[in-house]
Parts: C-alpha cells; structure tokens; sequence
C-alpha cells in the first residue's frame, strides 16, 4: 500500500480556488486508510491555520496531514543545535515551528538567521539580519522558490530575498524545503512511512519530482500547475508516471 506525499499549489488548488477532484482523491485517501502529508515549501502558515483555510474553499484536510517547510526548519534546529537562538524574518508558521523546536527567538547574537515568506518584507529587518549574518551568525531559508502567486500577479518569494541577503553577505543560505531530499525525508519520518512505499505528486519538475527521484520515492507529475508536457524533456531526469490532473489518480487507489 502506498503513502502520499501531495503538493499543494497546482495540484489540489490553484490560487484560492480547488482543482477539480482534489477533494475526492483526499476523500479516497482517507477511505483506504493511506497515510498522506500535503506538502507545502510556503511556511507562513501554521498546518492548524492551513487547514482552516482549505476547509474555507472546501478542501476537508486535517491538520494532522500538513507538512510545511518550516516544520522542516524546526526538526533541522532541533537535530543540529537543540535550544539555540535565532533571529527569524517570517509569519506566524515559522515562528511558531522555531518556538516549538525549542528556540528562543532574539536579535542579539543569534546562532541562526531563518528567512521565511511574508508578505511584508521590512527593511530594517533585512539589514538586520545582513549584519548578524556577517556577524557570525548561520544563514538558513525555508524555501528556494524566487516568485510566489498572488490574486494580483506575482510578488518576490523567498528565493529572492535570499539572493539579496546572500549577494550583501557573501554567504550562501541553506534552503530546508525542496528540492531538499531533508525536507522529503523529515515528511516521511513525520509520517513514519519508508521511501519504498511512498509516493510524490507535484507540477514542478525542478522541486517536488527532483525531489523524488533524489529521496527514491515514487513520482507523479500533474500538468494542472506550472509545468506543461513539452518542458519534460527539458531535464535529464523523468517522472515515473505523467497526469493530466489529480483526478486522473482517483481511479488508480484501490
């Protein structure tokens, strides 16, 4: 029987709205009693506050069944330096998976910068956060994503700012979330679940099925996100079955 790990965006919902069938391959999931995460790289939310907001547009997923990137920055924190300090630049999911882990945030001598998405970055937080990367302190990111949707057209993700901060300090972040085989492998210890016996959907070729093929799970391209199927052959790598959709894997759950 297989697990599932599921990107979010541009497999079951494209910007507020659910890809149709997204709400009855979670159902089939859950009848067939699968284990599954809906995988996230956007940690700016909580996976309670995740939930409720794809309960608002119809999609029924438990909290329980979300894995964001910084989740994934919290279980790296805990494993690498456990009750440290860092100065994070983020929303309410990243500052609470730092919480969680046990560290105490604070911008006097840090141990970890953490940079996150938010739809406000500050200005005085970035140059903060240049100067105690300079200062000594580890440069981690959440994700690598340089853009990011929005109802209005796209806005500089994490990605982007990272590059600033990079290019100002001269050290390069260590991005948690995927294409990170951390990320995948935090997920399925989450899940307790093996990487022979799981499975990856996702639409982007260069983070969640590089991902995949890197942790040698199981990989399912949809073309209902961002990659279309002429930009396969683009890669040297392949995934091990194309969809049109996730509806199209419905019928494949027994």
């Amino acid at each position: 029987m297989k697990n599932y790990l599921i990107d979010m965006d541009g497999v079951l919902v494209k910007g507020r709205v659910p890809i149709p069938g997204a709400n009855e391959f979670i159902e089939k999931l859950k009848e067939t009693n699968r284990k599954f995460l809906v995988l996230t790289n956007n940690p700016k939310y909580t996976p309670m506050d995740l939930s409720h907001r794809l309960k608002i547009i119809g999609l029924n997923v438990p909290s329980e069944n979300i894995f964001t990137s910084a989740m994934a920055v919290g279980m790296f924190l805990k494993m690498q330096k456990p009750k440290g300090t860092a100065f994070v630049l983020g929303e309410s999911g990243l500052i609470s998976a730092v919480h969680d882990a046990g560290y105490i945030i604070t911008e006097y001598n840090p141990d970890y910068v953490i940079l996150g998405e938010t739809s406000n970055y500050n200005f005085e937080q970035i140059t903060l956060a240049i100067r105690l990367i300079r200062s000594g302190a580890k440069f981690i990111a959440t994700n690598p994503d340089p853009l990011g949707p929005t109802e209005s057209g796209i806005v500089p993700a994490c990605g982007a700012m990272a590059a600033l901060i990079e290019k100002a300090t001269g050290m390069s972040p260590f991005f948690i979330g995927k294409p990170n085989p951390f990320m995948m492998r935090s997920a399925m210890n989450y899940l307790g679940v093996h990487s022979e016996d799981t499975v990856i959907v996702g639409d982007r070729m260069d983070t969640d099925i590089v991902a995949g093929v890197q942790t040698g799970v199981e990989t399912i391209l949809v073309l209902s996100g961002v990659t279309k199927i002429e930009d396969i052959d683009k890669y040297p790598y392949r995934p091990t079955k194309i969809l049109n959709s996730i509806s199209d894997l419905i019928s494949m759950i027994e």
